[in-house]
């Protein structure tokens, strides 16, 4: 009988050839990719204001809060199952040039082009349901508090919550590649994304739509402070724990043996 799952020391040779396979793409594949990405986690976030946007006045935060965490996940579903690029899910990557059948080089193009295209996505997304008129006063006020919220986070406030994000983000993405089934990456991805969501952490590419958002519908924030206070700090801390913490300790625990041989993706 078939296993439906594979185990972790598989599913870590499984990431080191979708790292392989991802860093092959063109360019333009990267980028619409990638756009799509942006898009869908969008959705994800939209959702999540909508089923939020008055709930915390009349139910209990946590209860609230949980609420918007359960839809938001389907952003993530759509990204793996229906297929496009995501820049924290990428971050897995590193795993590949730790097993040097990915370099340091082709590996940041990856994070390059997969971040543009998410911020692409994400500013037309957000932009567009600026204009279609789906945001009433309820959405708009707590669009603008998500927002400036998250602007008002101190660096150091939104590199760990960037940390912590991450490593949840990419536990999601890995345990979906040992499902063999629809179903058992659904359950992999919703747990670990409902959970960040949750707790409060940053995810950089969310951000990229949830404050431009703010932004159309208000919120006195400025470009820059959107770079600076928020997505600069996120970033770094995505990458600490989900193409650094994560990947090199499955990579010497799981692919790097203790005679210092390299298992070969091959």
């Amino acid at each position: 009988m078939d296993k439906s799952f594979l185990t972790p020391p598989e599913i870590a040779k499984t990431w080191i050839s979708i790292g392989t396979k991802k860093t092959d793409f063109k360019i333009i594949n990267m980028l619409l990719l990638a756009i799509f990405a942006g898009i869908f986690i969008g959705f994800g976030a939209h959702a999540d204001i909508i089923i939020t946007q008055s709930l915390g006045k009349n139910l209990d935060v946590g209860l609230a809060t949980f609420l918007g965490a359960s839809v938001f996940p389907v952003g993530i579903m759509l990204v793996v199952i229906a297929g496009a690029e995501l820049f924290t899910g990428n971050n897995l990557i590193s795993i590949a040039v730790l097993n040097k059948d990915v370099t340091i080089s082709k590996m940041l193009k990856n994070w390059i082009f997969v971040y543009i295209g998410n911020f692409i996505g994400s500013i037309i997304l957000a932009y567009l349901l600026k204009l279609s008129g789906l945001y009433g006063s309820a959405v708009c006020e707590k669009a603008i508090s998500i927002a400036e919220s998250k602007i008002s986070l101190s660096f150091s406030q939104a590199l760990i919550r960037g940390i912590f994000c991450n490593i949840l983000v990419v536990l999601a993405c890995w345990m979906q590649a040992g499902a063999k089934d629809v179903i058992g990456k659904i359950f992999s991805l919703w747990f670990p994304v409902m959970l960040f969501v949750l707790s409060g952490f940053e995810h950089s590419v969310a951000n990229m739509y949830f404050i431009p958002l703010g932004r159309f519908l208000g919120a006195d924030i400025s470009w820059s402070q959107i770079w600076i206070r928020n997505l600069i700090p996120v970033t770094i801390g995505n990458i600490i724990g989900g193409a650094v913490i994560v990947p090199f300790v499955y990579w010497y625990t799981y692919v790097y043996r203790k005679d210092k041989k390299l298992i070969r993706n091959n």
